[in-house]
């Protein structure tokens, strides 16, 4: 079993993420970051019948129990958070049970978001099997489900006890669904490390080939660099939300296509290079930019949404204060910003590749 680690740091709150190839199928030992000796395990109908079973190998003696979701975006709602809800207090589960997500991003925000609620908050570990819950959403404990208003409007910050990511799931996961996760790998290097976006030019073809240590670099490292950022600002009352650029833009293109029918990291691909062309930065650094979310196989142009559409859908982003819409835009490639300074022309001239 090939395995490396680092932690992200919260005080008494921090947890390890344990990276590594054959970790479910070498039952990895789960119960010491378990307060108790019951779980149940959240899942979905796709990844169910294709690791429950080596998950099982890792909870030893516990008494575990799952429920399996149905696989989507459009799942991603406030009832199907009860229905986790419902199986924990059908089973009785008590305080001191563990919820574990065992599949991608739709999964572990939901899982994460009914364990935060259910008696207060109970412990919570995630197994992600997709490149983009491996890389971003299962690190940095924010959950949630989607309203019809917008995205990730209903949640709560609730960290897990770990995150253990066996790198073989992704040997089964699909093309579509792998590219849309190397978008989030993209971010990091736009927003905050040049030399790991100029890595990723360079060994592109070999992620997409799914070569062993080239995603195991890009996975570490993004996940080393979401850690720094979390352990800096858990609660995104600063720098947390960089990890958000292209999101807005992106959130919006989900909300209004309908969740689910643009992947999310194909709306945040569409997203970035959106928000570059709103950024002061040379026209190469843009075309750079561009052309690396190209290479990776994702979108670099909205759908046909309508820009007013993509507006209004904009302004019931978390970034939102006092009115007033606030963007996460570059200063340059590897320097990413925060700033509610921005003309009002630029994006409506932007928004404009989303008319028909």
């Amino acid at each position: 079993m090939n395995t490396n680690s680092l932690t992200v740091e919260l005080g008494d709150r921090s947890y390890p993420i344990v990276i590594g190839a054959g970790h479910l199928a070498g039952g990895y030992d789960l119960t010491e970051h378990m307060p108790g000796d019951s779980c149940l395990v959240v899942t979905n109908e796709t990844v169910a019948p294709l690791y429950f079973d080596k998950l099982r190998s890792c909870l030893g003696d516990t008494r575990s129990t799952h429920i399996e979701l149905p696989d989507g975006e459009a799942f991603k709602t406030i009832s199907t958070a009860n229905a986790i809800i419902d199986e924990l207090v059908a089973r009785r589960a008590g305080r001191d049970t563990t919820v574990v997500a065992l599949g991608g991003g739709v999964v572990g925000d939901i899982a994460g978001f009914a364990s935060a609620c259910y008696m207060r908050g109970v412990a919570f570990i995630q197994v992600p099997t997709t490149l983009l819950a491996q890389v971003d959403s299962s690190v940095g404990g924010k959950t949630g489900v989607n309203h019809e208003g917008g995205k990730n409007l209903i949640g709560a910050f609730h960290q897990p006890n770990i995150v253990l990511i066996d790198t073989d799931t992704l040997s089964t996961l699909p093309d579509r669904e792998f590219r849309a996760g190397l978008a989030e790998i993209i971010k990091y290097g736009a927003i905050v490390d040049i030399e790991f976006f100029a890595w990723l030019e360079e060994n592109m073809s070999a992620l997409l080939d799914r070569t062993p240590d080239a995603l195991a670099h890009a996975i570490r490292r993004s996940c080393e660099l979401k850690a720094e950022v979390v352990a800096e600002d858990e609660k995104e009352a600063g720098k947390r939300a960089l990890l958000n650029f292209g999101h807005t833009f992106g959130h919006a293109i989900e909300n209004t296509m309908g969740y689910g029918d643009w992947l999310h990291g194909e709306a945040v691909a569409a997203g970035m290079v959106m928000a570059a062309k709103m950024s002061d930065i040379a026209v190469s650094e843009q075309e750079r930019l561009t052309a690396l979310v190209g290479a990776a196989g994702l979108p670099a142009v909205p759908p046909k949404a309508g820009s007013e559409r993509l507006k209004e859908a904009m302004q019931l982003d978390k970034k939102v204060k006092a009115n007033q819409l606030r963007l996460i835009l570059l200063r340059s490639l590897g320097d990413a910003f925060v700033t509610a300074d921005y003309s009002d022309e630029m994006l409506g001239e932007v928004l404009q590749s989303a008319d028909s």
